[in-house]
């Protein structure tokens, strides 16, 4: 794919329609073009807010529960004698039936229910997107940073592997592709290898994906390189299995 063609991307990329070569390979494209790095971040903004823009239905079964709290109150009988001639006087407030109180009472507060819990929904759909927004912003900082160093490397199973290291933003990418899905139960891990044997945890992929983009968890500060391992489904605090790919920074 030409470069003209891959700056043609931007849009596909931000709404997450691009197939997969064609993701890695503008991905990588990333790296080193920075104006469509912006165009990417201003485009994910937009598509997050015309998102958050779709109204939320009431909950299921909501007319139903309100139709049946009217039918639990008995209806009063009319009104006679005095208190017939107070609801007629003028200036008098009339008394309104139970029923009709009840009805009121219960519709309010379903109704107030349903503009809470769609107040709910909007919220935590704002705050997943601003997560996803601040997610695909810094791993394109790293991507785009001027002294950002790429290898790749072929990993085990056929899979392919590429690191982006920046070392003035302090962060790291990772970039896989054809992974084959960990057993079940089990999680691929990240670590970074800070020297001497020791591992810090740098976070886990998504076990159900075979190709993805992750953000390191952490700084790299003066990790040396990565590892991969499997891990139980939560990860763990050390590595307890053999890597499945080790990556050396200095290459990168």
């Amino acid at each position: 794919m030409s470069t003209a063609e891959l700056h043609t991307l931007t849009g596909a990329y931000a709404l997450h329609a691009l197939p997969e070569d064609e993701r890695l390979a503008f991905e990588r494209h990333l790296g080193a073009c920075e104006a469509c790095a912006q165009e990417v971040r201003e485009l994910s903004a937009t598509a997050a807010r015309l998102g958050l823009a779709v109204a939320a239905g009431a909950p299921p079964g909501l007319r139903d529960r309100v139709l049946r709290e009217i039918t639990t109150v008995r209806q009063e009988p009319p009104p006679h004698g005095r208190n017939a001639r107070a609801m007629a006087v003028p200036g008098r407030a009339a008394r309104w039936p139970a029923y009709a109180l009840a009805a009121c009472v219960a519709a309010a507060a379903a109704f107030g229910g349903v503009a809470v819990w769609q107040n709910q929904v909007a919220q935590d759909a704002r705050q997943k997107a601003d997560r996803a927004q601040l997610y695909n912003e810094q791993v394109a900082r790293v991507l785009t940073a001027p002294d950002a160093r790429t290898t790749a490397s072929d990993l085990v199973g056929g899979a392919r592997g590429t690191l982006v290291v920046s070392k003035s933003v302090n962060r790291a990418v990772f970039l896989a592709s054809d992974m084959a899905r960990p057993p079940g139960g089990k999680v691929y891990q990240l670590w970074f290898n800070d020297g001497g044997g020791a591992m810090r945890s740098a976070g886990l992929m998504d076990p159900s994906a075979t190709d993805g983009t992750v953000l390191l968890d952490g700084p790299v500060d003066r990790a040396s390189g990565m590892g991969i391992t499997v891990e139980p489904t939560g990860g763990s605090e050390q590595p307890t299995s053999q890597p499945v790919a080790l990556m050396d920074f200095r290459d990168a």
